[in-house]
């Protein structure tokens, strides 16, 4: 169940330690996970332990694919923080600009209010269970910004409380793609990852 890049300046005792940090996960029925270590910008060690499927039985590997979920907020944050400083956009703009999808809500809601979780629009995961969507199910970037288009009120004014959305963000991504034509992941591929090497 292990695959593994070799350990290029790891000694074996080294390995053999961390291997045993994550010897309870590495077995053909246990979830695992996929190490790395960087050292002066260079990977040095990368193993794979336990299953990444478990109903296929897949083994985790340096390349499996991890559902990131919420650690891709701060590549949204970044994006949007990155197309302000070109001035392709400002952070007291209101959404409406970028999203003429979203209804009036009769308040000004910004882009900073979405950044900073003080928008007041619901979250959409509650709003797709209310609909009596299986969260379980494969839902789209499209499914997630109909529901959110359906909202007819705020939780709160913008400004006046904070409370983390995930609606939000799906937002900053839509701004993303309204403002360069670029969906959120061709755009940090462009102007993130790919200038800072990362593969």
């Amino acid at each position: 169940a292990i695959t593994n890049i070799p350990a290029q300046t790891l000694t074996d005792s080294v390995a053999k330690k961390i291997d045993s940090l994550f010897l309870k996960w590495n077995t053909s029925n246990s979830p695992g996970c996929t190490i790395g270590i960087v050292r002066n910008d260079s990977l040095i060690y990368a193993k794979g332990y336990g299953m990444a499927n478990l109903e296929y039985t897949i083994p985790n590997t340096p390349e499996t694919i991890f559902h990131m979920a919420s650690l891709s907020k701060q590549f949204t944050a970044f994006s949007i923080v990155l197309l302000a400083k070109q001035g392709k956009l400002q952070l007291d703009d209101d959404i409406h600009k970028y999203l003429p999808w979203f209804p009036d809500l009769k308040t000004k809601i910004t882009i900073r209010n979405l950044l900073n979780h003080t928008s007041g629009i619901r979250d959409q995961w509650q709003l797709l269970a209310i609909a009596g969507t299986r969260l379980d199910d494969v839902i789209t970037q499209e499914h997630i910004v109909k529901i959110i288009s359906k909202q007819q009120a705020l939780n709160f004014k913008p400004g006046d409380q904070y409370s983390y959305s995930n609606s939000g963000f799906t937002m900053l991504a839509e701004i993303v793609k309204s403002v360069t034509g670029q969906s959120l992941r061709k755009f940090t591929d462009s102007a993130i990852f790919k200038p800072l090497g990362m593969n």
